[in-house]
């Protein structure tokens, strides 16, 4: 059941981004960064994959990604102002969003104040939550979102950029292996499937 359900996921992830184009790549990192669980690890490593096939270019997948953060995450951001934090508490879970979480983006917020958005976009799991805590601080608006495209665009360029080389070395053999396509679609499951077993353990620890 969670095979299949990994495996239609990350289905998807490949067909949005090799038929939408930059939107697309916007539209599923726009969800990502609503606080739902889909892994840019995940979605920006095949869009680089792709700039090498010769379907994008690099700034382009860059710029797309972390447009499309800003985009989810002004969502996720005035959930958290208009339901305050009792409303993060009780219904993040179900995003796979811990109290744990919540506890860590607290923490960062007292130390670094409004540039924990710029920081924790550069940081896995984290980025994916950081607005709606930022939404409960009632962080300036403008601010957020500048922060939120400054600290998502280094870390789409990088993952991009990571996707580029690995698909480079992965070319360079493809005349001893002859199942290149099925090798980025397990990498893919495979790490899907990492990001949300992580999410659920984290989620039953913080129950206990």
């Amino acid at each position: 059941m969670i095979t299949s359900g990994v495996e239609f996921l990350g289905s998807v992830i490949m067909a949005v981004i090799a038929r939408g184009g930059y939107p697309g790549i916007a539209l599923l990192m726009g969800i990502e960064s609503a606080c739902i669980p889909l892994p840019s690890e995940i979605i920006m490593p095949f869009s680089g994959y792709l700039v090498l096939a010769g379907r994008f270019r690099l700034a382009g997948v860059a710029v797309a990604g972390a447009a499309g953060c800003n985009l989810g995450s002004i969502v996720a951001y005035y959930v958290g102002a208009r339901g305050g934090r009792p409303l993060v508490e009780r219904y993040g879970r179900l995003l796979l969003v811990s109290r744990r979480d919540l506890a860590r983006a607290d923490r960062w917020f007292a130390r670094y104040g409004d540039w924990t958005v710029f920081f924790a976009r550069l940081l896995p799991v984290v980025r994916t939550f950081i607005a709606l805590p930022a939404g409960v601080a009632r962080m300036n608006f403008w601010r957020f979102n500048v922060y939120t495209f400054l600290g998502s665009l280094p870390w789409c360029w990088a993952l991009a950029y990571a996707g580029l080389k690995l698909g480079a070395r992965w070319t360079l053999l493809r005349a001893y292996f002859h199942r290149f396509d099925t090798a980025i679609g397990l990498a893919i499951l495979a790490g899907l499937a990492w990001f949300v077993t992580s999410r659920l353990r984290d989620r039953l620890a913080s129950e206990l």
